[in-house]
């Protein structure tokens, strides 16, 4: 595995990548994650013969972080990461997209579908996020812009997560360091992204229809930790919406399997991309 900085127009994005020459396969983050989030898996996806690339998106990691809120949107991201599969010289790719990076993935996915080798919508929605308290999350975009996403972060600490689930506390208990990697990424993220990402999630249109018509239907994996409330019911309507998608609940797992239940989220990855390979 590599890291490199690719050029997007006026933002660099900062990418880790394996497997170069083999079949392209793009795995985006969720909201303050980081392409850390999947560079444990780069190499084993490698020798599985991809070319597996995991970027940080703008605002997030060591990508560029342009001020202002106008800067960032879902829409942003999802052309930020068109122009880099075309930079990366890809024709045809497999895309993963994690909670925020589903919402992007199903945008780059409606932009070309038949670019799609592959489409996993991972532990994400196609609308308003259920379970988040609307007023709670203005009040969070506020903090981050006028006192820094430190403030928010202190702030954080002391409230439970609508993503908190017995999963997410185990691997806190089992995995040094992981509370501190996330606290990381949460700090490393830009505040203007941050307000601005925040109102999208929380109060942004529905895709749903979008995915029910989007012709050619690419094979689709909806993928979602049997723990992750907030996600639950929106992986069912997705998987009954996309034409002969495939619907994979992983067990003992809430908002990031790959973390929380390794063994079992790369058992249902792995089939899936076995399966359009």
């Amino acid at each position: 595995m590599r890291t490199r900085r690719i050029g997007i127009g006026a933002v660099g994005l900062e990418i880790a990548e394996a497997g170069e020459g083999g079949r392209p396969f793009l795995l985006m983050h969720g909201f303050t994650g980081a392409k850390e989030d999947f560079t444990e898996w780069l190499d084993r996806l490698a020798a599985a013969g991809w070319h597996a690339v995991a970027p940080d998106h703008r605002g997030h990691g060591s990508s560029s972080k342009p001020e202002g809120k106008a800067s960032y949107s879902l829409e942003i991201l999802a052309a930020d990461n068109l122009a880099l599969v075309d930079a990366l010289g890809w024709d045809r790719y497999a895309l993963l997209g994690h909670s925020m990076g589903g919402f992007v993935a199903q945008l780059m996915a409606f932009e070309d579908p038949g670019r799609l080798l592959g489409l996993v919508l991972m532990d994400t929605g196609h609308g308003p996020i259920e379970g988040v308290n609307l007023e709670e999350a203005a009040l969070a975009g506020q903090i981050v812009t006028e006192s820094g996403m430190a403030t928010l972060a202190e702030l954080m600490a002391a409230r439970e997560s609508p993503l908190e689930t017995a999963a997410n506390r185990r691997l806190l208990e089992e995995r040094p360091g992981y509370a501190e990697y996330g606290e990381r990424n949460l700090l490393a993220s830009s505040p203007w992204m941050y307000a601005a990402i925040i109102d999208e999630l929380v109060a942004g249109g529905d895709s749903l229809d979008r995915l029910a018509e989007m012709r050619p239907v690419p094979p689709t994996l909806v993928l979602v930790g049997e723990q992750d409330r907030p996600f639950l019911k929106s992986a069912d309507r997705m998987a009954d919406a996309v034409a002969g998608s495939t619907l994979a609940v992983i067990p003992d797992a809430g908002h990031s399997p790959q973390f929380e239940n390794p063994e079992s989220w790369w058992a249902a990855l792995s089939s899936f991309l076995e399966s359009i390979g």
